[in-house]
């Protein structure tokens, strides 16, 4: 038998996304989805923050530039302009140290094993909880996982089709066997592109009862 040791990947689910300036539709419903997966024995219970400087290169006021515009941004030192990234210019979330990126009320954070915080670079953009998308900088995620020799990733969280989508992503590439579980994830479109973009990587669907299936 292949081995199985499942960990939980709770993704950004802090107050400026779920009420606050780039809050989700419906976000707030997930929390007690997510609140009973964190009640299983998973062997390691992680959850991601988005923990950004007050200028960060994801700010349209950083560019002075309008909310949900796009342009390109770089790598740092990419001077010759070679890897550009197109980049949606949000509003201002998540700010380091300031009650919108704090965990959501309502979850159950002292069930959490460790907390990875993402975006903290000025100059860095980071949707995924491992890294980002140029792979200059891996958060602590990836060495958690190894030290509890995971196998399997179980995502929940938000955004679907941001964050959540970039995680499960960059989880099969690291090698996870890699679930997102859809009754505990909402997405800012509902476009559902998403969930087939993540199949056609891999990546498995399952809902909360599938889980606790596997797990409990």
């Amino acid at each position: 038998m292949a081995p199985f040791t499942p960990a939980l990947i709770v993704v950004d689910m802090q107050y400026d996304f779920v009420y606050g300036s780039l809050a989700v539709p419906n976000g707030s419903e997930i929390i007690p989805a997510i609140n009973e997966l964190l009640s299983h024995p998973f062997v390691a219970k992680i959850a991601s923050k988005d923990f950004h400087p007050p200028d960060h290169i994801s700010f349209a006021s950083a560019h002075d530039k309008p909310v949900f515009s796009k342009l390109n941004i770089y790598p740092p030192g990419d001077v010759k302009k070679e890897r550009p990234l197109e980049q949606v210019l949000w509003p201002v979330h998540c700010v380091a140290n300031t009650p919108g990126s704090e965990f959501v009320e309502g979850l159950d954070q002292d069930a959490l094993t460790a907390v990875v915080l993402k975006g903290t670079d000025q100059g860095i953009e980071m949707y995924s909880a491992f890294r980002d998308p140029w792979h200059i900088a891996n958060t602590v995620l990836p060495k958690l996982l190894n030290d509890s020799a995971v196998t399997d990733v179980f995502i929940v969280g938000i955004a679907g089709d941001y964050c959540v989508k970039s995680t499960a992503f960059d989880a099969v590439e690291l090698g996870y066997k890699t679930w997102v579980i859809r009754d505990a994830v909402r997405s800012v479109y509902d476009t559902g592109a998403e969930w087939q973009d993540m199949e056609k990587k891999g990546i498995r669907l399952i809902d909360s009862a599938g889980v606790k299936c596997l797990v409990v």
